[in-house]
């Protein structure tokens, strides 16, 4: 393999969540008068953190104390319910102790809240991943990792948390890669400096990752081996 260290985005990469994140989300709009979305409306409203999805999900023109109060009430919920349905997508746990066996590094970096993406890669992967770094933009994480910056790490598309858990891996750009299933994966791997292998069975096609810049894909979690 020609790397030593793998970066992967959560959900739509190593995760499928998408039924909770959308139950989460219809529950949120439902208590607050709202009407409910579609799994597939839900799909295109993930990938750049869970304030941007309720901010897509709401009405046009919702006032702002609403759109809080709807934030609130899926971030409550969804820290209740993130494993009823959520799981490995088939072969990521082979794929990822293969890594583990031949002495990769592996972290975690996502736009989920820091303690619901800490506490899904405890649950599914804590044998093989040991660093995973959420959304932590307006305040730090509940429990915080030693050596954490005082300052706000910013969401993805910015290299922040990929430059995090980097440093936390200590290891180097140079023998590392970015795996992830979105257009703001391909930019984060691009502002990161790293390149970036795009999956198909997340969150978009082929032709939907092609379209925004996607150079490298892969259908199955075991052709990450043979790259």
């Amino acid at each position: 393999m020609a790397y030593e260290t793998y970066i992967f985005d959560l959900d739509g990469t190593l995760l499928d969540t998408l039924n909770d994140l959308t139950t989460s989300c219809n529950y949120a709009l439902r208590m607050n008068g709202m009407k409910e979305r579609s799994i597939d409306e839900v799909r295109h409203f993930v990938g750049n953190g869970v304030f941007k999805l309720i901010e897509r999900a709401v009405p046009n023109g919702t006032p702002d104390t609403l759109l809080q109060d709807t934030y609130k009430t899926f971030i409550d919920y969804y820290m209740e319910h993130s494993l009823d349905t959520t799981e490995p997508y088939p072969g990521i746990e082979d794929m990822l102790q293969h890594l583990k066996n031949d002495g990769c590094r592996m972290a975690v970096v996502s736009n989920k809240f820091y303690d619901a993406t800490r506490e899904l890669v405890d649950y599914f992967f804590g044998d093989y991943i040991d660093v995973a770094v959420g959304e932590c933009e307006t305040a730090r994480p509940a429990i915080v990792p030693k050596g954490f910056p005082d300052h706000p790490l910013r969401k993805k598309p910015y290299p922040d948390t990929v430059h995090e858990a980097l440093r936390q891996l200590g290891s180097a750009k140079r023998h590392a890669v970015y795996v992830g299933d979105s257009d703001v994966d391909l930019q984060t791997a691009k502002n990161s400096g790293l390149p970036c292998i795009s999956v198909l069975w997340g969150f978009r096609n082929r032709d939907f990752l092609l379209a925004h810049g996607a150079t490298t894909c892969i259908g199955e979690p075991e052709e990450l081996l043979a790259i």
